[in-house]
């Protein structure tokens, strides 16, 4: 059953409790369509549309919920990009709507479905496996940091999205978007080979709406390949500026969480909720609390936001496997005019100093300063469950697709003088970037899909990928802009501005509800 809703079930659990969770998962999964009769066109609805429709008692929440459902029902079959919906999910939708009378509601998230990865830790009758039947019952001691801003935000925690198992960190040969428990996702755009990326589920499941907001963790594209290739809207924060507590980790010293969504507007909205100080990720969110604007984020949704921005051009060799006088190539021509027209000033054939080394895994240090933060980061992460069925990373074992990475991950042994080397590699890499930065006086670095992540994960840099356009049977590709730790709110301006002057994105060929 490979890519469909599932029950929990586990050997080793009370009878009892792996009652309750069955009968109570099948009354999600076994939900029939549900007629929702809704006054306004909801197909692209974003945050603001939703709750404008709730104030107004045009929509509730349980509406919203059902309505979701039904999609999931009509269209993850064939998508596979949510793996379990929450049983409690129309429950907490009914409170939400009670709420939504009796007190003063300022969340933007209030009442709103938000879907997970599959990573992000729940303790609630949801599963969190990062993709992995390895993890299939396993209990989580808390809530992750930023699930736990969403409770206290309001939002509706809807489900668990597909992924690529283990983050795609377990093999070489694994096809981006496939799982154990999730199966093959597939991308919602037919001439789209690929969903991209560990983080395919979150970005499917928005691009298709099946949900209108989600979160997902990066560390080297995980967010803004998906995002490129489904045609949403992915954010990977300034690593710190979110808590990466109680998720299935890869890299504590690279990893960070952030939305996909349809819009800026709606990434913005989630961004705002779930960055901030968590004492259990202290050191990193502690260094991120100083990028965090008074007020929040929303600010920065500036239609003029590209007016006096710096924005750099990488030509070579990011534009370099664009085929000259294609779709692709005509579209991001026209779009370095409309830049341009909305006043941003573009710096040409910008050079990051040593960037094909940053491009190299081997090369840069990453693979080796990876291959050693997961052993340590994960075995801690199984440590502090209350309770799983493997307790270390040598207890995994995987048949399909092989466990190279994971092989070559075991035999470290924490951070030594090779490590050590590799991480002050990366650290001088990423030096040369920051100083081609300040000497061009950039506001953003600009390149095709997510082709430049590779070199700025090296030092957990803020990506923001937004749709560019389409190619062939409306096969999506996006553009990214990047720039320095703590330049979010930049970015945001950028991208907001890049979004309203552009309007691309179109829905994908689907069947309606």
């Amino acid at each position: 059953m490979a890519g469909g809703l599932r029950t929990t079930s586990s050997s080793w659990m009370p009878s009892f409790w792996l009652s309750m969770m069955a009968k109570r998962n099948l009354l999600a999964f076994r939900y029939t369509r549900l007629p929702v009769d809704l006054p306004y066109e909801f197909e692209e609805a974003t945050v603001a549309d939703m709750q404008a429709a709730f104030r107004n008692g045009f929509l509730t929440s349980v509406e919203l919920v059902k309505y979701y459902l039904d999609r999931i029902n009509l269209l993850n079959p064939q998508l596979h990009a949510i793996i379990e919906v929450n049983p409690d999910a129309l429950s907490d939708a009914a409170r939400a709507d009670m709420e939504r009378g009796s007190i003063n509601l300022c969340s933007p998230l209030h009442g709103i479905p938000v879907l997970l990865n599959d990573n992000v830790g729940t303790r609630d009758l949801l599963n969190t496996t990062s993709g992995t039947f390895a993890l299939l019952g396993s209990v989580v001691s808390r809530d992750a940091g930023v699930v736990h801003r969403l409770r206290q935000a309001g939002a509706i925690i809807f489900g668990k999205a597909s992924m690529s198992e283990w983050d795609h960190f377990r093999s070489l040969t694994a096809p981006q978007g496939w799982s154990e428990r999730g199966g093959q996702g597939v991308n919602p755009y037919p001439g789209t080979q690929t969903p991209c990326g560990p983080n395919s589920g979150p970005a499917i499941a928005v691009a298709a709406n099946l949900v209108s907001v989600s979160l997902a963790t990066d560390l080297n594209c995980g967010i803004s390949c998906p995002a490129s290739y489904n045609s949403v809207v992915g954010m990977k924060p300034t690593v710190g500026l979110t808590s990466r507590s109680g998720i299935v980790p890869i890299s504590k010293r690279l990893d960070t969480v952030g939305p996909m969504t349809r819009t800026v507007a709606d990434a913005v909205a989630v961004l705002d909720v779930v960055s901030g100080f968590d004492p259990l990720d202290a050191e990193a969110t502690r260094a991120g609390e100083k990028f965090i604007p008074l007020g929040g984020f929303q600010k920065f949704l500036k239609s003029d936001g590209l007016k006096g921005k710096r924005v750099g051009v990488i030509r070579r060799p990011f534009f370099e496997d664009i085929s000259k006088g294609s779709i692709q190539a005509k579209t991001f021509q026209a779009h370095l005019r409309t830049m341009k027209l909305q006043g941003a000033t573009l710096i040409e054939n910008v050079k990051i100093k040593n960037l094909k080394t940053m491009l190299n895994y081997t090369a840069s240090g990453l693979v080796t300063t990876l291959l050693a933060d997961f052993k340590l980061s994960l075995n801690a992460y199984l440590a502090d469950l209350d309770s799983s069925p493997v307790r270390s990373l040598s207890d995994e074992r995987m048949a399909e697709f092989g466990q190279p990475i994971f092989l070559a991950s075991q035999s470290t042994n924490g951070i030594r003088e090779t490590e050590e080397a590799a991480i002050k590699r990366m650290a001088k890499l990423s030096k040369g970037f920051e100083t081609m930065m300040r000497q061009r006086n950039l506001d953003a670095l600009m390149f095709v899909d997510y082709s430049g992540e590779v070199a700025l994960a090296l030092g957990g840099y803020p990506i923001i990928s937004v749709p560019a356009g389409y190619k062939r049977i409306r096969s999506s590709f996006g553009i990214s802009f990047a720039g320095l730790r703590g330049s979010d709110s930049k970015l945001i301006e950028i991208a907001y501005a890049f979004e309203q002057a552009t309007n691309v994105r179109k829905p994908p060929p689907l069947p309606k509800n």
